[in-house]
């Protein structure tokens, strides 16, 4: 004798192409009105209606990920060790035909029937994905963790905070409000930053800080300083500017070649006074008889420009600006004081910066003392120090040349041994990430402006470095090309309302020229 049992389950009907909707509720609405055409009744679909025909949309999500977990709750029968609803003691609602969390929270008196036993949803399924971008649309592109809490008041996603990772990595909003740049790895030092056994200044970065307000009479006026910095020894050089002018500019560095010596180059940032001293040295060089200025190519000063909105490219002599801009707050306060005081001020400030030790300073009294910048400037460690007192009858000038010779032979000696292994770390992107591609669509940052203010462009041409990464590239918005640096954009996954994005306004849009 033979026994059959059978156990009937009434499939849901089918559903649409579900990569035709872009969101949950589109989805429902489209099945209700395609369901209530075809059946006789009143003209507009009701409240139930639309209730039914999510529950059958779920009941179909159920059936697609849990068919097995679904047969066995449908028989009354216990699950398997290894199903991936064990955890959640999963039942099955009789009324609905829904798999539910069975859980501990049965006992609650305070909570929602839906908060205690949410339906079970598999995170891979595409309808999870238009339930959890309907949600995070309502609540306006929010974090991870409250996207998350709201789907559990009537969802339980298996591995939900991952899925709602996953959702925001690819939501285009999601990232314009909260992605970060994606920077690759920190470069190696440029030839800049290893000119060994060359004078001070042989190498040098440029910029300007301020304005400060000084006292002429009873009327008051604004000054700048410039700081020099060489990229080898650290040593620094400050200077007053009346205005920020290439004239200016051009006579800084002037008073600066008497003092220092002529640069072999000279690196700064987008400025526009540096910008014009360039191109002023330039006329001046090409307007030079052709036999002078063949003599003097070889010694023509480089200018190399950092790309704009990039001060991390020139961080050695940001850092600078930022101990001299403490050191001048802390000694003049933000009152007005006499130019006299404040070139008297950073003069000091500069000799403060020249004493800085280079590299670790050891407690051990045995150890030799490190070297200073000032070691290669004035022949001693701190300019507050005494000059060395010579007999009468010693040769002075082959003494100060012997004993320049050896301060120096000191300085390089210590710099390769104790400071120069010291910037073979990277103190930060330590890890590389995908490069950008022309094509790419980002979102420019503009720290000016708000957020939600920031352009969106799109990535004409790359613009690789001596080790083949990409860290500038040209960004095309609005028909107008920029040149930004990788730290400063955002990618962004490919929209088709890209157009649509607010444009900057004129003043924002010749900020982004500088």
């Amino acid at each position: 004798m033979m026994f059959c049992s059978l156990v009937t389950t009434t499939a849901p009907p089918a559903l649409p192409d579900l990569d035709q909707f872009s969101s949950f509720r589109d989805l429902v609405h489209a099945v209700t009105l395609s369901r209530h055409g075809a059946a006789a009744g009143p003209s507009s679909p009701t409240a139930e209606d639309y209730k039914k025909i999510e529950r059958e949309i779920l009941q179909r999500a159920q059936q697609d990920s849990f068919g097995e977990e679904y047969a066995l709750l449908s028989a009354g029968k216990p699950l398997t060790s290894t199903s991936r609803l064990l955890t959640l003691a999963p039942e099955l609602e009789q009324a609905t035909g829904l798999i539910r969390v069975g859980g501990r929270l049965r006992r609650s008196q305070n909570l929602e029937p839906d908060i205690v036993h949410p339906v079970v949803l598999d995170p891979a399924h595409k309808i999870t994905k238009l339930i959890v971008h309907d949600v995070d649309e309502d609540l306006r592109h929010p974090g991870t963790e409250r996207l998350f809490a709201e789907l559990r008041r009537r969802f339980w996603i298996l591995h939900g905070r991952e899925a709602v990772k996953r959702h925001q990595q690819f939501c285009p909003e999601c990232k314009r409000w909260r992605a970060q740049p994606k920077v690759p790895l920190m470069s190696d030092l440029p030839e800049v930053r290893l000119r060994l056994f060359k004078p001070p200044f042989y190498s040098t970065g440029v910029d300007c800080f301020g304005p400060f307000i000084i006292k002429v009479g009873r009327r008051s006026e604004k000054r700048w300083g410039i700081l020099f910095k060489c990229l080898t020894t650290k040593a620094v050089h400050i200077d007053v500017l009346t205005s920020l002018d290439a004239d200016a500019f051009l006579m800084a560095l002037r008073r600066f070649i008497a003092r220092r010596g002529k640069p072999s180059e000279i690196l700064s940032d987008q400025g526009t006074n540096f910008k014009g001293g360039d191109r002023e040295l330039r006329k001046a060089f090409q307007a030079l008889h052709p036999d002078l200025k063949d003599q003097l190519s070889q010694h023509q000063i480089s200018f190399k420009f950092n790309p704009p909105s990039a001060p991390h490219f020139g961080g050695i002599w940001e850092r600078e600006i930022r101990s001299v801009k403490a050191a001048l707050y802390a000694t003049v306060q933000p009152h007005a004081i006499p130019e006299e005081v404040l070139r008297t001020v950073l003069i000091e400030v500069e000799g403060i910066l020249n004493s800085k030790p280079l590299g670790y300073v050891s407690s051990d009294v045995a150890d030799a003392d490190p070297v200073t910048p000032n070691l290669l400037l004035m022949g001693r460690l701190d300019p507050s120090l005494p000059q060395a007192v010579y007999e009468e009858s010693e040769l002075l000038s082959r003494k100060r040349w012997k004993h320049s010779q050896i301060l120096a032979d000191q300085f390089w000696k210590y710099f390769i041994r104790h400071y120069l292994p010291t910037l073979q770390t990277r103190a930060k992107w330590n890890k590389d990430t995908p490069a950008h591609q022309p094509g790419d669509i980002v979102m420019v940052i503009d720290p000016l402006l708000p957020r939600a203010l920031w352009p969106v462009g799109r990535i004409t041409k790359v613009l690789p470095g001596t080790d083949g990464r990409i860290r500038t590239v040209e960004v095309n918005v609005q028909d107008r090309c920029y040149i930004r640096p990788v730290a400063r954009l955002i990618p962004l996954p490919a929209v088709p309302d890209m157009e649509s994005r607010p444009v900057l306004s004129r003043p924002s849009e010749d900020k982004l020229d500088q």
